[in-house]
Order: structure tokens, then C-alpha cells, then sequence
């Protein structure tokens, strides 16, 4: 099992979120790498996880995305008030 992540990279340090769509569909492309170069179960086991911007108020529409499977949390993992939400995240 492998585990990777992806962030935009107008997205370091500033604040600011890809839109879920848009990250799905990068998300997407990843996984269809994954299986053209390494087969269906490679691409299923391995997780991929969007970084760049995370906060309570972006993550429940990030992890809706059937090709995001986590997220690499930045400053917000810093502030236990908007770590916590992220973290517990379900």
C-alpha cells in the first residue's frame, strides 16, 4: 500500500483551496496513472491525499470526492481548534 499527495502549487501558504472539483479530477487522473501503470489493485490500495489549504470548512466537500481519500493538513494542524474537526473528520 502506498500513500501519496498532491497539492497545487499556488496553494502553498496561502490560504487558499483548490475547488473539489477540481481536485477530483486531478485526484482522478492520478488513480487512472496508477492503473495504467501499475494495474486495478495498485491503483485501489493506494491512497492519495489532497494537501493544500485543509480547514473545517473546506474538508467535508474535499473528502466527498470518491478520489480523495485523505488530507495532508498544513497550519491548520497547528491550531487544535481546526485540527480537531479535521481530524475527526468521518
Amino acid at each position: 500500500r502506498g500513500v501519496i499527495a498532491w497539492e497545487p502549487v499556488w496553494a502553498i501558504g496561502t490560504g487558499l483551496t483548490c475547488p473539489p472539483d477540481v481536485a477530483q479530477k486531478v485526484h482522478a487522473n492520478i488513480r487512472d496513472w496508477f492503473v495504467k501503470a501499475y494495474g486495478e489493485k495498485t491503483a485501489a490500495e493506494t491512497r492519495i491525499q489532497y494537501g493544500g489549504s485543509v480547514t473545517p470548512d473546506t474538508v467535508k466537500e474535499l473528502m466527498s470526492q470518491p478520489d480523495i481519500d485523505g488530507c495532508l493538513v498544513g497550519g491548520a494542524s497547528l491550531d487544535a481548534e481546526k485540527f480537531g474537526p479535521i481530524m475527526n473528520f468521518q
